[in-house]
């Protein structure tokens, strides 16, 4: 395969990437606490090809460097969650909760016993194999309370969860706080890794800041809509879509080039 098929269908494979990741956005405009994801592409290595020695390319007056630098094309280099808050939304339902302040996360335990954050706070009620009732998330991963996992007794008649991260639960006519949700600060995003749609892992737990009581604020009853702008990333994906048509259109010339050598022959 010549060298421009090479660095284009290199690209290409690239490019592919970054519109799933677009179209990834794009499908969860609609998730509550969802970042958009955002890509960086770099380009590969370089290799230097000099011009041969006492060539008359090489005269002191020449201002560039000597020889050229041929490409191998383009890859994505990073990819990073987009951590702007998105917008509020009122749903009126007991167990919505909603963040109302940057770099703040809901603290949830995954499958494996792995601690998550999350901004999505629509959270669900599930039996327990003990008998006992606990917060999940919609994927159903635990809800962390101060002391753990949140689980209460089930008899219980209703349950809300207050602007100040509590878990009220009312018994008998009587109301009381059972359960404080867990608040966790993080204030550099790019420290976390997506584990799932809202979902982000903290390799170094020493760069989470767990919050006091009285330093949590939530809106109660609301839910934080996905920070997605869906033009910005129709514009993305056109841009996208006209780069792998570029590098598919310079295959297509590559092997008409090398059909007209042929003949030549």
């Amino acid at each position: 395969m010549s060298r421009m098929m090479t660095q284009a269908a290199v690209t290409m494979g690239q490019l592919q990437q970054r519109l799933d990741l677009i179209a990834n956005n794009m499908a969860n405009t609609n998730t509550s606490g969802y970042k958009a994801q955002t890509s960086n592409f770099s380009s590969l290595l370089y290799q230097q090809m000099n011009n041969p020695p006492n060539d008359e390319a090489n005269e002191t007056s020449r201002s560039t460097s000597d020889g050229i630098r041929i490409g191998s094309g383009a890859y994505m280099s990073s990819t990073n969650p987009l951590m702007t808050m998105g917008t509020i939304q009122t749903t009126d339902r007991n167990l919505d909760a909603a963040l109302v302040n940057d770099n703040q996360y809901f603290t949830i335990t995954g499958d494996n016993g792995q601690q998550l954050y999350t901004r999505s706070g629509n959270f669900y009620l599930q039996p327990q194999q003990d008998g006992a009732v606990a917060l999940t998330t919609a994927d159903g991963d635990l809800v962390n309370g101060v002391d753990g996992p949140i689980a209460l007794r089930p008899d219980f008649d209703s349950i809300t969860i207050n602007d100040r991260g509590e878990i009220v639960v009312e018994r008998n006519g009587e109301n009381a706080v059972e359960a404080n949700l867990q608040i966790t600060a993080i204030d550099n995003p790019r420290v976390l890794t997506r584990t799932g749609d809202t979902a982000f892992e903290l390799t170094d737990p020493a760069l989470a800041q767990v919050l006091d009581a009285g330093d949590i604020e939530l809106q109660a009853g609301s839910l934080e809509g996905s920070n997605v702008d869906l033009s910005e990333q129709m514009t993305a994906m056109v841009n996208t879509q006209r780069a792998y048509q570029f590098n598919a259109r310079s295959i297509s010339m590559s092997d008409q080039m090398s059909g007209l050598i042929n003949q030549i022959r």
